[in-house]
C-alpha cells in the first residue's frame, strides 16, 4: 500500500505511540485512531483521578489526533470503549456524554482483563475527515 492513499497522523499534542503503531491513519474520508488510554501527553503518565479523569484526557487525546487529521469529535462515527471494570461504565458514560452531546456516533462497549500502564479505560474511534 502506498503513503499516498494513507496518510500517518502525529501531534505533540496526543501520547506518542507506547508501541509499534501510528497515533492516527487518514485514509479518503476516513480517519482510523489507535485506542488511546488517558495519558497525559506532557509527562507519559496516566492521569490521576479515576475513570471520569482518565475518560476525560481519552477524549482529548482522541480530540487532538482527529483536529490534527483535519476532522473532529463531531465527526466521529464508531468508537470502542474498553473498560477493565463494566461497575464504572455509568461514571464514564457520564463524561463520555459531554463529548458527544449531539447526534452520538455508533458505540461498542466492552470489559477487558486489563489495559496498557494500568489505565482503566480506553477508547478508539472511526471519524470522517472534514469537507468545507
Amino acid at each position: 500500500m502506498s503513503d499516498t492513499i494513507r496518510e500517518i497522523i502525529r501531534t505533540e499534542k496526543a501520547p506518542k505511540a507506547i508501541g509499534p503503531y501510528s497515533a492516527g491513519i487518514k485514509t479518503g474520508e476516513f480517519v482510523f485512531t489507535a485506542g488511546q488510554i488517558g495519558i497525559v501527553p506532557e509527562s507519559g503518565n496516566i492521569v490521576e483521578g479515576g475513570i471520569e479523569n482518565e475518560t476525560r484526557q481519552v477524549l482529548r487525546n482522541i480530540q487532538h489526533i482527529l483536529e490534527e487529521a483535519g476532522s473532529s469529535l463531531q465527526w466521529v462515527i464508531k468508537t470502542t470503549v474498553y473498560l477493565r471494570d463494566m461497575n464504572e461504565f455509568t461514571r464514564m458514560n457520564l463524561i463520555y456524554a459531554d463529548f458527544f452531546k449531539e447526534n452520538p456516533p455508533a458505540r461498542t462497549t466492552v470489559q477487558v482483563a486489563a489495559l496498557p500502564k494500568g489505565a482503566a479505560i480506553e477508547i478508539d474511534a472511526i471519524a470522517l475527515v472534514h469537507r468545507s
